[in-house]
């Protein structure tokens, strides 16, 4: 019987005519017109309008919709099209596109569009027979899977590195807690990258509504993306390096501008630090310990009443004189700020907002109203300009205050119950648009008005960190991982989370060191320090109802092993500088999946090697869970300096390791060029005058760039920094430091150089002989307490060569 009625079923579908799918499913159908204008391609079809523009040689941008385009906006593309010599021609079945890097068919029976490498391989087609289509509102482009296709990027999403076999959904979300698998959660990047073949391409969709994306999930057809409301617009961008895509990437969406100095220092907070006399008390014990440490942050309670912009009286009664007294230990300030306005007469804030009619509204203009930690609040519209430079206006008491950071937090936007209503209307820049289009870019425009308004209220760089954000906050600030645990999975899963925000364009990256909710243990707590060294943003932070977690409360070894990597990283501070500095100029992360560098080794995918990363370009960075006592690592092509003891290691391997909890596994590329700095308590303190330059022996050549500034000022944008090239040539034997180039004064007399790997060979400087000195490197210091015999415990070293020469900014060579 069952039987009977699935057939009679079956053949009442087969019954249906193809005209009711049509009209559920709805499909561009063929080219009516296609007018060539430059390096653009206008199209009409029997349902859809089409516009192909030619971007960037390996750039070329897509858009459809049922209705003609739209006036062309967008948050987060800043970049104009560039002048591009490419040969566009048509006949009766194609229009084809042909650059110096890139080749395009746009098919016109039906309306089809395929990507191919300049000798003809596929790198990405339209799937045959679905192309794309809508769905009532919703767009939707699908691609055919190419055989054995990999996926990575989309920003802040959960999961492993290859995406493949997977959905996701991007709808910026508090996520308080979240599971390992949990989506989506803060933020939206719609911008992934598909590997296959020894080719790499990136697909960047700009459009601001809920969207989906399907790596393969559920069907092994297709990927897709799509958004269920406004246009089907995206950018393919293809580079032969995938490194060069995110360069791709980052210059049409912006790049970071130079972060103050002290932002990449170790900075500390809990939920919450309250009152005055406890935030002096953890800068008294930051400091007495001699943990470097370069800020403290304060949540929600030095507010008074959550009220933001205010301060509780009690507990805090001259934020200025507290600010000048943390800067005088060299700490820096940073304060909480949610979009949230108290409805209150009387209170300034919301008094001013209110005259300047800056909050988001329903449609018969009333303010919206949700409920938020301050009680019933109204939100700024932040893509209104009015709330921008009202917001800036806010600033600037904060900024009287002696404040140097803004931390956005509940911008997704949070409010209680988790349902914003879709009816709300934004400015959306005079353009007007719903919450459902403007939610996922409401914490971008959020942070562009606390970097905007920070520039003018601090007088110099701000730091602004963001919980939520769109593609394009790079721009204006850090983005950290949100409300985390305190378990070895979501340690190991911020890596991922960093490593794919990184893969997405966003350098300035972090998470909850510790973990936010929940209690760790002393040897989580002293892996996640050890691999928060090994992170852009450096953030120590836990919850209101947890057990305190600075450093010194998990004991005196984790104490000591803390030290020893908040040393590390003060140390590496001219490395991690230089690093930020190559970020602002091609959009590359400092914490690096492997698939950046080695795409196509297919071990590096492997769920057992897939959290290990790249720490700028040298280090090797393999994290574990603190218990971890051994553990399988991979090494990729070339040869790796154990960071410890200098013993090289061949790659294209994997290995079992010892782990222990003191010492994180770390490696240093061969070739690599580091430079470091003597120990210092903050940034704010002048290190020795000698700038140590590592140098490892390989045999690939390297070029690496040594940048410094004012570390504070935007002087730099008008010349007045120090840069220079530092080449490694295998072939030729030398190592060379091109002359210097800016304005600025290097903070650095003297230049040594420390040879690793280079044996006891001759040694020219500028092609006269000379003797180096005999040295010993150690970067860790021995947990002697704990091991008086120094057998388990001890740190290693390493004999090197060395030579000191001054500084002068001219350039020299090594030879060896």
């Amino acid at each position: 019987m069952i039987f009977k009625r699935c057939y009679l079923s079956f053949i009442a579908l087969l019954s249906i005519p193809t005209s009711i799918f049509a009209q559920t499913v709805k499909s561009p159908g063929n080219v009516k017109t296609a007018a060539v204008s430059g390096q653009q391609i206008t199209i009409t079809t029997d349902n859809a309008y089409a516009q192909v523009t030619v971007y960037a040689p390996g750039v070329i941008r897509v858009r459809i919709d049922k209705q003609p385009l739209a006036t062309d906006f967008s948050y987060a593309v800043i970049a104009q099209p560039q002048t591009v010599k490419a040969n566009i021609t048509q006949n009766d079945n194609e229009v084809s596109i042909l650059t110096d890097s890139v080749k395009a068919i746009i098919s016109k029976k039906p309306f089809s569009v395929a990507f191919y490498t300049t000798d003809g391989k596929v790198i990405s087609q339209d799937e045959t027979g679905l192309n794309t289509s809508w769905v009532n509102e919703s767009v939707t482009t699908y691609k055919h899977i190419q055989e054995g296709e990999r996926f990575v990027g989309l920003g802040e999403k959960t999961g492993d590195l290859d995406r493949k076999g997977n959905g996701y959904t991007n709808w910026n979300t508090d996520a308080f807690g979240y599971a390992t698998d949990r989506d989506p959660i803060y933020s939206t990047i719609p911008f992934y990258i598909g590997i296959h073949h020894g080719l790499n391409y990136g697909i960047f969709m700009d459009n601001t509504y809920q969207s989906d994306f399907n790596f393969g999930a559920s069907n092994n057809r297709f990927s897709s993306f799509g958004a269920r409301g406004g246009e089907m617009n995206y950018y393919f961008i293809y580079n032969k390096h995938l490194g060069d895509i995110i360069t791709s990437y980052t210059a049409l969406t912006g790049r970071m501008k130079m972060p103050p100095l002290w932002s990449l220092g170790y900075q500390q907070n809990r939920y919450s630090y309250y009152p005055e006399t406890e935030v002096m008390r953890i800068a008294q014990t930051l400091r007495e310990k001699k943990l470097p440490a370069d800020g403290i942050t304060l949540d929600i309670h030095y507010m008074d009443h959550y009220k933001v912009f205010t301060w509780d009286k009690e507990r805090f009664p001259d934020p200025r004189k507290m600010t000048d007294k943390l800067k005088d230990m060299g700490f820096k300030l940073t304060v909480i700020v949610d979009p949230g306005v108290k409805v209150e007469k009387g209170y300034g804030t919301y008094d001013r907002g209110y005259a300047a009619n800056i909050f988001a509204k329903y449609p018969d203009s009333t303010n919206y109203t949700g409920e938020v930690w301050p009680g019933w609040c109204n939100f700024p519209d932040f893509t209104n300009p009015k709330a921008r430079s009202w917001w800036g206006a806010e600033l600037k008491k904060y900024g009287e205050d002696g404040i140097s950071g803004i931390w956005n937090d509940m911008n997704e936007i949070a409010t209680w119950g988790q349902k914003m209503p879709d009816n709300i209307i934004f400015d959306y820049d005079g353009r007007k648009a719903s919450h459902l289009q403007t939610r996922n870019v409401y914490a971008l425009e959020m942070a562009r008005s606390s970097f905007e308004g920070g520039k003018v209220a601090f007088g110099k760089r701000p730091f602004v960190l963001t919980r939520a954000g769109y593609a394009g906050l790079q721009r204006y600030s850090a983005i950290w991982t949100g409300d985390n645990r305190a378990e070895d999975s979501h340690m190991l899963l911020g890596v991922r989370l960093l490593n794919s925000l990184g893969l997405s364009g966003v350098a300035f990256t972090g998470m909850d060191i510790g973990g936010f909710t929940g209690n760790g243990t002393p040897s989580l707590f002293a892996r996640w320090m050890q691999i928060g060294a090994f992170n852009p943003y450096f953030r120590s932070h836990t919850a209101v109802n947890t057990k305190s977690a600075e450093p010194w409360t998990f004991g005196e070894e984790v104490l000591e092993i803390s030290r020893n990597y908040i040393n590390l990283r003060y140390m590496l501070m001219p490395y991690l500088y230089s690093a930020f500095y190559d970020a602002t100029q091609t959009g590359r992360p400092l914490m690096r999946s492997l698939a950046i560098d080695y795409t196509f080794d297919q071990n590096i995918y492997n769920t057992q090697f897939q959290n290990q990363y790249m720490f700028g370009s040298a280090f090797l960075v393999m994290p574990f869970e603190g218990t971890a006592t051994m553990g399988k690592v991979y090494f990729p092509a070339g040869r790796w300096y154990n960071l410890y003891n200098g013993v090289a290691q061949s790659g294209a391997q994997d290995r079992l390791i010892e782990v222990s909890m003191n010492k994180l596994p770390v490696f240093v590329k061969e070739s690599s060029i580091i430079p470091m700095q003597s120990l210092v308590q903050s940034t704010s303190q002048m290190p020795t005058d000698t700038l140590v330059v590592h140098v490892y022996q390989g045999d690939k050549n390297n070029n690496y760039t040594y940048y410094e500034d004012d570390g504070e000022s935007y002087n730099y944008e008008n010349g007045a920094y120090f840069k220079r090239l530092i080449s490694y040539d295998a072939a030729k034997h030398a190592i060379t430091f091109n002359k210097a180039e800016g304005s600025y004064r290097s903070k650095f007399k003297n230049i040594k150089v420390v040879m690793h790997g280079f044996g006891n060979g001759s040694f020219k400087l500028d092609n006269k002989a000379v003797n180096l000195n005999d040295d010993f490197v150690s970067f860790l210091t021995p947990l002697s307490k704990f091991d008086p015999q120094g057998s388990a415990n001890a740190i290693e070293g390493e004999k090197v060569k060395s030579i000191v020469i001054k500084n002068s900014g001219e350039a020299f060579s090594i030879n060896y």
